[in-house]
């Protein structure tokens, strides 16, 4: 089988987060609330802490379709500027812009509108005012090179068909001496990436999914150290559900 082409893959996952998004909306207008979206058993909404869920929007919730919780290890302090790539319903700019403040500021970084409408409406409901939603890829950010502290993701750079451009222009948009702290399925470096594919498509975050050590390599070729891959529970045979830190050194750094 041959690969399919990078904007087949991304359209591909563009449709997937956009349905995602309307039924949590169609959903939401039932006497009930929204229901959530179908995940697999190591993905979405259980992986926060029930107090952390139950202080959201139901909205949030049920649109979560990560693989961990990256606000839970990026270490936000009050007052930081906070970039999630591919935010989705918006669930961790709201627990991360908890944690900032509202000295902090946090964007969300989406490429589906229906998400994006989500996600803002699921602010409003929250009473969010130092959030922020913006419409592009993560692989060209719409930010100002040095303008963020830390940038959080949550099971969607395995999506990305650029990872080298992701991980470039996270590195630009970081001030010197900021960080990265992302939930990402990662894959024994045993794995080919035939292998891979085997194991789940690129929508559903297996097929896309790097090595351990294409993770690093990665990471260390845009400029980051300190870089450390910290596997939290399995998600397929040889694939795993990872916390990912790295720092753009405070000098020395081009952007």
């Amino acid at each position: 089988m041959s690969e399919q082409p990078a904007e087949t893959l991304r359209e591909t996952v563009r449709r997937r987060y956009a349905a995602a998004a309307v039924k949590v909306t169609e959903s939401g207008t039932a006497c009930c609330g929204p229901h959530p979206v179908e995940t697999e058993e190591h993905f979405g909404a259980t992986l926060y802490a029930a107090d952390e869920r139950d202080a959201l929007p139901a909205g949030a919730v049920a649109a979560s379709l990560g693989c961990g919780n990256p606000t839970a290890v990026a270490g936000l302090h009050e007052g930081e500027r906070v970039l999630d790539l591919g935010s989705g319903g918006g669930i961790d700019v709201l627990l991360s812009a908890r944690r900032v403040g509202p000295t902090g500021k946090v964007y969300g970084l989406d490429m589906t509108d229906e998400m994006l409408r989500l996600a803002r409406a699921n602010a409003r409901k929250a009473g969010a005012t130092n959030v922020e939603f913006l419409k592009g890829t993560i692989e060209a950010v719409p930010l100002p090179a040095g303008s963020i502290d830390v940038v959080i993701s949550n099971c969607v750079i395995n999506l990305s068909t650029d990872k080298a451009a992701v991980f470039a222009e996270t590195f630009r948009v970081l001030r010197p001496g900021g960080r990265v702290g992302v939930s990402d399925v990662v894959a024994d470096d045993a794995l080919t990436p035939a292998r891979r594919a085997e194991r789940g498509d690129h929508a559903g975050c297996l097929a896309g999914a790097l090595s351990f050590t294409e993770y690093r390599e990665g990471l260390e070729a845009a400029g980051f150290t300190d870089v450390e891959i910290t596997p939290t529970h399995s998600v397929a045979d040889g694939m795993h559900s990872a916390v990912v830190h790295a720092t753009k050194p405070r000098t020395g750094a081009t952007t």
